[in-house]
């Protein structure tokens, strides 16, 4: 093994911040779908991509032509789905409410954004998640229901003698 030179690290900051520059963006707003938080608020999805940003310049020398991107991608989904685990299948904390998914269980928002947002296929996301594809495709129907069909709003005041004010 080689001694690093202080030109391999200047070398590998800059390949890594240009990275960042140009992939930091579309990944923050990954984290902010999975967790469900306000674009303008969102602490738990800085901190999630902050892990996966923080992997991938550990492994950057190692990637051999593997896209950072998928690489970051891969830690930051692993990374959520076992903080679900961790707290049986739900958030230690409760997403605010107002977001479109945030109706989602945890499981329901990771396939969702896993298979639309970053167009990851059926059978790589069962891959990944170690799930049979049958349940992927169950758990994506179930979630685009939700999603597409949101739970009415509350009735209607009734006026007097049961009218309906207009």
């Amino acid at each position: 093994m080689r001694p690093r030179h202080a030109c391999d690290d200047v070398r590998r900051a800059q390949e890594f911040r240009a990275y960042v520059a140009g992939a930091g963006g579309r990944l923050l707003h990954t984290a902010t779908l999975l967790t469900a938080e306000p674009r303008d608020a969102n602490p738990r999805a800085q901190r999630l991509l902050t892990l996966a940003l923080a992997r991938t310049y550990a492994c950057w020398d190692r990637l051999h032509g593997e896209d950072p991107y998928d690489h970051t991608r891969r830690y930051l989904m692993i990374r959520f789905a076992l903080s679900t685990l961790r707290y049986g299948g739900r958030l230690p904390f409760r997403p605010p409410p107002g977001g479109p998914l945030a109706g989602l269980s945890p499981q329901e928002r990771l396939i969702l954004v896993m298979r639309l947002h970053e167009g990851i296929g059926e059978d790589q996301t069962a891959a990944l998640l170690g799930l049979p594809t049958e349940r992927v495709r169950a758990v994506q129907n179930r979630a685009m229901a939700v999603v597409l069909r949101p739970a009415p709003g509350p009735a209607p005041a009734l006026g007097r003698a049961g009218t309906v004010p207009s």
